[in-house]
């Protein structure tokens, strides 16, 4: 099947879904789990051949629909994911089945971007869903831990990359909230290029595109901003919040550590509230005054992601890498298929939302 193929057959899938009645959702998946009469009209691609998965002990792996599940890749319910026939490489999402079209509706909104994955199948269970993304060569979290820090040109470009994806996640309504490394995924073998991996959750703006306010608390400890820290439910700029942790990543692939870490969570906290963080001296200027800008305590201080672009950092020409890429790649081949239990540059607790 033809790559166009596919992709215009996920999107009728998730136009179906996303047009249900959510009221309905739960009785009418259910009912499906049997075979369903070929009258429904609903997209073969929804009809799962189990209801749940199937245990497959002497491959390690668990039978979903037209896909075989291997290894967690994360803490989180994510697989990697091989399908049966095709025998292509897919990243697994499991996600419950209630509420499943909300925390799926970003992918319609956006529609799609070089620097997203792009929603592949959907399989439906018994009382959850199974969301397939394309397969990937390891996260940005998990390379920059092994690379220690990266040279300001690498960085650059990868850095480039994920600002396209968040300046277009936020030009359509849709602020991402626990934005962190872990969530870019190299789509090639060389580790040139980045993709923002799952969307389900993201928050999608109704009405007036430009009211951001959001009053939940979510996100990665090391990657909050200090408004989230604040007493009170008093609400704050959803998409200013992205541009902050937007900030802790570049300065984190830069220096190799988090701008703010402690072993206390409170500790951490205190630290994040008062907004101090050093700078090498050995960093550019550039360098400096792009995360300068991104970090800033007052949330209305910060670029938005539309003018980071053109900050001189990131209008500087650079070359690709390519070369380099391939010497480091033997070294890389693992870290899709293995458990990243302690790739952590901070303690693992940083880890919980």
């Amino acid at each position: 099947m033809s790559a166009s193929v596919s992709t215009t057959r996920s999107q009728l899938c998730l136009k179906r879904l996303l047009d249900e009645p959510q009221v309905d959702s739960l009785k009418c998946k259910r009912a499906r789990l049997a075979p369903p009469p070929t009258s429904t009209g609903i997209s073969p691609c929804l009809r799962p051949t189990s209801p749940a998965p199937t245990s497959n002990s002497s491959q390690s792996s668990s039978r979903v629909g037209s896909y075989f599940l291997f290894e967690r890749c994360e803490r989180e319910e994510t697989y990697r994911a091989v399908h049966v026939h095709t025998q292509q490489q897919y990243t697994c999402q499991v996600l419950p089945l209630r509420g499943y079209q909300e925390r799926l509706a970003a992918y319609d909104r956006i529609g799609k971007h070089e620097n997203i994955c792009a929603l592949q199948d959907v399989v439906i269970g018994q009382n959850k869903v199974y969301v397939f993304l394309p397969g990937h060569h390891g996260d940005m979290h998990a390379y920059v831990r092994n690379r220690k820090r990266l040279n300001e040109e690498e960085a650059g470009l990868l850095f480039a990359q994920m600002l396209n994806a968040v300046m277009h996640c936020h030009d359509h309504g849709v602020v991402l909230r626990d934005l962190k490394l872990r969530r870019f995924v190299f789509i090639d073998k060389y580790r040139t290029r980045l993709a923002l991996l799952g969307l389900d959750d993201c928050v999608l703006l109704h009405g007036n595109n430009d009211d951001d306010s959001l009053t939940d608390r979510h996100g990665c400890p090391a990657y909050v901003g200090p408004e989230l820290l604040t007493n009170g439910n008093g609400s704050y700029s959803g998409r200013a919040a992205d541009i902050w942790s937007l900030g802790v990543s570049l300065y984190t692939m830069l220096i190799g550590r988090y701008p703010f870490q402690d072993t206390q969570p409170a500790a951490l906290f205190a630290k994040i509230r008062r907004g101090a963080f050093s700078l090498p001296d050995w960093m550019s200027p550039e360098a400096k005054c792009l995360i300068g800008c991104m970090l800033r305590k007052s949330p209305t201080e910060r670029l938005t992601a539309s003018e980071l672009p053109m900050h001189p950092w990131l209008t500087k020409p650079r070359m690709p890498h390519s070369n380099m890429h391939k010497i480091h790649h033997s070294s890389h081949t693992t870290l899709q298929n293995k458990q990243e239990d302690n790739d952590q540059v901070v303690p693992i607790w940083t880890e919980t939302n």
